[in-house]
């Protein structure tokens, strides 16, 4: 392939070639307005490491900084970056480069029109890390020799200190990670801004909202000013929130062709950065991006102030949404509650309370010498660099920044309950002294307000003084009929939760490793020869886990995805069909049978396999997902034979009960499995009728979408009982246990084998299992007692006063 690609004549297919955010403007350019480009490909990229040798001298740097200090990855990355700078960019390259630039040039009438110089890396801009903000931008970048200069620090900003450490958190492999850069006309911006297609502070999906700020975007993502915003609903098109706030600064071009921050008038700085016609047309763009994505979006925009209205509202970058878009939407919130004080208010980033002592730290050398790991990191506003720092705190606060700046972003990312664009946090905030955040409502309370319930142990051990081992001794020390399992997702977390009281992880979503470890689709690995990448990667995510517990149980579940989750792995496009639902689509063990995907599958059986017999982790289960008929499973229990895996006292074989045909005919299922796993969400779906990706009538009444609807609950005790009778196990995986503590009283009552919660539910679970047992056991010996001496309510008030009290005279 070539070393240069025009942005028209780029596809979304072409991700490989040039990057995220080169393949998404491609896409793009067909929908909306972009400003015209081209994109130096990661071919260009390879050559370059390959004819100045620096690909093998970069990789021994790497892999020396693994898990090390922030001040580790800090001096790895100036070495990497030393090494790139020194180099002189092969003849070859550079030629293409100044061609291409002449070209655009001449296209726009513009002699060295000035241009915006833009990382495209191959792993950012995708469904599961946006990678917001890793790699540099440059903008106003004018003339042939500075365009190629300026590309090779593109290229060196793929290895920046918060680009090596963000990818080793999120599971992505540095060989696996190339970099386009993107060259585009820069727009002479009035304003500019970022919009997301739902909430993204708590995920709704029925708005767009759009942040603003006056001159470049930069301004809004880097958090420097608290930007205007907009909440535009999608069904009437109509601006129902508009809050328009001080915009102190700008920024934007010197005459040099630099950026730099300015102050505004005050007549200025609170006048809207928008017109509310420009609002509506940039909420058509968003809806008409979304649809063609098919998930949310997180885009970014720019203002013309050239070019009249409409031609003057360009899109500038594309990417999905990173968040909400991988969360299962809950049925109920489940967050300790903040009360006290308020000492700052601001606006709610990312959901979650925290508490900490704050650390006010304006610069990033504070950040290095102050900050502690659970400290509340409380700044002016945070850029890149400060990831692995941001990393360490419980909580964000700034003075500024909206919902989209790259501190709100990260954030959520990361889990961090976070408040953004206080004004004056730094300020009124003491540092050292102990507060409370609630990112939800976006308030700063004085002192510990909460304590959140996902820290019980903690609460425990802080209120009676005794080490944390010992309380969670105690917790495994409380007996109970019903095993507690744990759900995990990520395997990197497993050293964090291995210590509480579960018997066993009853769903080990295998998900995660095929995104984050992976990346690539199997279909497309086997198309290149790279099969063994997809089996060695499972099987290390699953032994992570399994040797990590053992010799508890991992129930594995096989991968799950729906065709759109398919299609975003590296090269799925070709593999992958478009479903108008594919939430009831091809998924599960539909995919497993065939003959499309079976050879993939095979991949999976054969990772399980080698972790139980290569690596002699004889704990690993596995469990079949969304099996629809009986069929199905006979053909599923021939492929895991067919491949060495037969079921035995040491391995079991579960089925997920997710459609209701399993519960109807339980008996019929019974012979191909060892037990059933209750996917509550989908049952739940599939019993009442109620897309659960879909909240609109769950915004009419929760109540349509509940699993403790009479009809989801019949389900489910029928599938025990019968289960029960032809001598099967079940438990149940899905988010309602972690959620409704009366669903598992029910259940508990209903006498299924074991219950799987999430990790921040387990201890609350465990105590609650073994209140019912106890209660339930009362009941039944009073029952019998009663029934032994015929014995009537006052003469058994007598019996326990005598008892108790030695006899009483009234």
């Amino acid at each position: 392939m070539g070393l240069i690609l025009w942005l028209e004549e780029i596809t979304k297919k072409d991700h490989a070639l040039v990057g995220g955010k080169g393949a998404n403007l491609g896409e793009v350019s067909r929908l909306v307005r972009v400003p015209p480009g081209f994109v130096v490909t990661t071919e260009a990229f390879r050559a370059f490491l390959e004819t100045t040798g620096l690909k093998s001298k970069i990789s021994e740097v790497l892999k020396s900084v693994r898990g090390g200090s922030p001040e580790d990855y800090e001096k790895a990355s100036e070495t990497i970056r030393e090494m790139i700078y020194r180099e002189p960019m092969p003849r070859e390259i550079a030629d293409e480069i100044v061609r291409a630039y002449l070209k655009l040039s001449e296209k726009v009438g513009v002699k060295d029109v000035s241009v915006a110089v833009r990382s495209s890396a191959t792993a950012e801009d995708i469904q599961e890390a946006s990678f917001a903000g890793q790699q540099d931008t440059y903008l106003n970048v004018r003339g042939s020799e500075n365009v190629i200069e300026h590309v090779k620090r593109v290229w060196a900003s793929l290895y920046t200190a918060r680009a090596i450490y963000y990818r080793e958190q999120m599971g992505i492999s540095h060989d696996n990670v190339s970099i386009a850069v993107v060259v585009q006309k820069l727009v002479n911006a009035r304003s500019a801004g970022v919009m997301f297609t739902l909430d993204p502070t708590n995920g709704d999906t029925s708005k767009v909202v759009i942040e603003a700020a006056w001159g470049l975007g930069e301004g809004v993502v880097r958090g420097i000013v608290t930007p205007d915003e907009y909440v535009v609903d999608k069904n009437t098109l109509k601006i129902v929130e508009r809050r328009i706030s001080q915009k102190r600064l700008a920024v934007v071009r010197d005459e040099r062709g630099l950026t730099k921050e300015v102050e505004l008038p005050p007549e200025k700085s609170g006048a809207p950065a928008l017109t509310d016609e420009e609002v509506i047309e940039y909420a058509k763009m968003a809806l008409e991006l979304e649809r063609h994505y098919g998930h949310p979006l997180d885009i970014e925009f720019s203002v013309d102030s050239d070019v009249p209205f409409p031609q003057n509202l360009y899109v500038v970058q594309v990417r999905p949404e990173t968040v909400w878009s991988r969360r299962a939407q809950p049925a109920e919130a489940k967050e300790a509650k903040a009360e006290g004080r308020v000492v700052v208010k601001g606006i709610a980033a990312s959901p979650g309370v925290a508490v900490g002592r704050a650390k006010i730290c304006l610069t990033l050398e504070d950040a290095k010498r102050k900050l502690q790991k659970g400290d509340i990191l409380v700044t002016k506003m945070t850029d890149p660099d400060w990831v692995p720092y941001m990393r360490l705190a419980s909580a964000i606060v700034t003075d500024e920044g909206g919902r989209t700046s790259h501190a709100a972003i990260v954030s959520r990312e990361l889990g961090i309950p976070a408040v953004v664009g206080t004004g004056n946090a730094t300020q009124v905030l003491r540092d050292g002294e102990l507060y409370t955040v609630d990112g939800s409502k976006g308030v700063v309370l004085e002192g510990a307000a909460v304590q959140p319930q996902a820290k019980v142990a903690e609460a425990a051990q802080a209120a009676i003084a005794v080490p944390k081992e010992i309380i969670l001794h105690i917790y495994r020390s409380i007996p109970t009929g019903t095993k507690v399992y744990m759900n995990l997702g990520e395997p990197d977390k497993i050293d964090e939760y291995k210590d509480l009281p579960f018997e066993g992880i009853g769903l080990m979503r295998i998900e995660f490793v095929i995104t984050s470890w992976i990346g690539e689709h199997p279909l497309y690995l086997m198309s290149i020869g790279r099969e063994d990448k997809f089996v060695d990667k499972m099987a290390e995510g699953v032994a992570r886990v399994a040797s990590a517990i053992y010799p508890r149980p991992v129930v594995v579940r096989f991968s799950d995805f729906k065709t759109n989750e398919y299609r975003s792995l590296q090269g799925g496009e070709k593999f992958e069909p478009e479903e108008r639902n594919p939430m009831l689509g091809w998924r599960g063990v539909s995919r497993y049978v065939s003959l499309q995907y079976e050879k993939a599958f095979r991949l999976e059986l054969r990772a399980i396999k080698k972790v139980r017999e290569e690596m002699g982790l004889t704990n690993v289960w596995v469990m079949a997902p969304f099996v629809r008929t009986t069929w199905e499973a006979e053909r599923f229990n021939r492929l895991l034979e067919e491949e060495g895996l037969v079921r035995d006292r040491d391995f079991k074989v579960w089925a997920m009960a997710e459609v209701p045909s399993v519960a109807f005919l339980v008996e019929e299922f019974a012979p191909y499995f060892d037990g059933f796993s209750i996917g509550s969400n989908d049952l739940t779906q599939l019993t009442l009728g109620v897309d659960r990706d879909n909240d609109f009538l769950v915004r009419i009444n929760p109540k349509y979408f509940d699993e403790r609807e009479m009809p989801v609950l019949k389900a489910i005790y029928e599938l025990i009982q019968r289960a029960h009778r032809v001598g099967k196990t079940v438990s149940i995986c899905g988010q309602g246990p972690s959620v409704y503590p009366q669903l598992v009283e029910f259940l508990v009552r209903a006498g299924i084998d074991s219950i799987s919660v999430n990790p921040d539910a387990v201890l609350n679970t465990r105590i609650l299992v073994a209140s019912v047992e106890m209660k339930l056991l009362r009941e039944r010996l009073d029952a019998i007692y009663r029934a032994l001496y015929k014995v009537g309510d006052d003469e058994e008030f007598r019996e326990i006063i005598k008892k108790v009290f030695g006899g009483l005279k009234y």
